[in-house]
């Protein structure tokens, strides 16, 4: 809150603040995570394309329908800020925002990128995450945030008053003009809230205010996802290298992140298929 509270607390405040909150979504209400499908999927590998991601650049990348990709730490503690749209339909983008609600804060093996309406289907699984032991700690934080956005220029000039080019959201939208020949107005409009790899976020308790710390990745570290649709992906190396200071900068030291996409053996995919949409008829309750 910016400033003092203007009303003074009710006779019943305590009692008010006592009330026991309950889960929104239950785990037990989703699709459950087959774990003896995805180990067996990731079990036997054949890496059929990498790619490094500069620092403060980012790449754009396609992965097909059950293939895997792993995002890799390989020089030092780095930020990955990661969009994810339908290959086909840039219309149909991951959700981080339904994604937290299905799931939490920060996410990890087991669970799933979801896509925006009306499809709101899994578009990534987490198969497996070199960072899970972090879980969350004395400050309440976790790694790989789903709560942040990403870091953007017109932020910056509205708390500085100056430009910077190179922040993830300019760093993602040059990257997908590149990687689908379009003008960069056109592709900053399907650019999106992403998924913040590898980043140690929170809230204050004092001010439940956004804030950050130094991330717990190593060299070799990396979270590794199963592509349940065709995908187009973007991933940016912040500028913030590993978020214990800032961001938007170019005084960090920053590392580059490296991609693999992996294919697995075909009979291990033999019972499994791309998913469909949601299941919603889309009335809206008109006719």
């Amino acid at each position: 809150m910016a400033i003092a509270a203007q009303n003074p607390e009710p006779a019943d405040a305590a009692v008010r603040r006592a009330i026991e909150p309950v889960t929104v979504y239950t785990l037990d209400r989703l699709p459950p995570f087959d774990r003896t499908f995805y180990e067996t999927v990731r079990s036997d590998l054949t890496l059929v394309q990498a790619l490094t991601v500069p620092p403060r650049d980012a790449r754009a990348f396609e992965v097909p329908a059950g293939h895997l990709f792993r995002i890799v730490t390989t020089e030092g503690s780095q930020v990955g800020d990661l969009n994810l749209w339908n290959a086909s339909d840039l219309r149909e983008r991951f959700y981080s925002g339904k994604t937290r609600a299905l799931h939490a804060t920060h996410v990890s093996t087991g669970d799933r990128l979801w896509s925006t309406f009306p499809w709101l289907r899994p578009m990534a699984t987490i198969t497996h995450d070199t960072l899970d032991w972090y879980g969350i700690d004395a400050f309440g934080a976790g790694v790989h945030d789903v709560i942040g956005t990403r870091c953007d220029p017109y932020t910056n000039f509205l708390l500085t008053g100056g430009n910077y080019h190179y922040c993830c959201h300019s760093n993602l939208t040059r990257a997908l003009a590149a990687a689908r020949n379009l003008p960069l107005a056109a592709a900053e409009t399907h650019v999106h809230d992403v998924v913040n790899v590898f980043m140690c976020t929170s809230y204050t308790r004092a001010t439940n205010q956004y804030c950050m710390k130094a991330s717990p990745a190593r060299a070799g570290d990396f979270i590794e996802l199963f592509a349940e649709i065709d995908l187009l992906a973007a991933l940016s190396s912040c500028p913030g290298g590993d978020c214990g200071s800032g961001h938007s900068s170019d005084a960090a030291t920053c590392h580059p992140l490296r991609i693999e996409i992996h294919r697995p053996r075909a009979e291990h995919l033999a019972s499994w298929q791309p998913l469909s949409s949601n299941g919603y008829g889309g009335s809206h309750g008109v006719g």
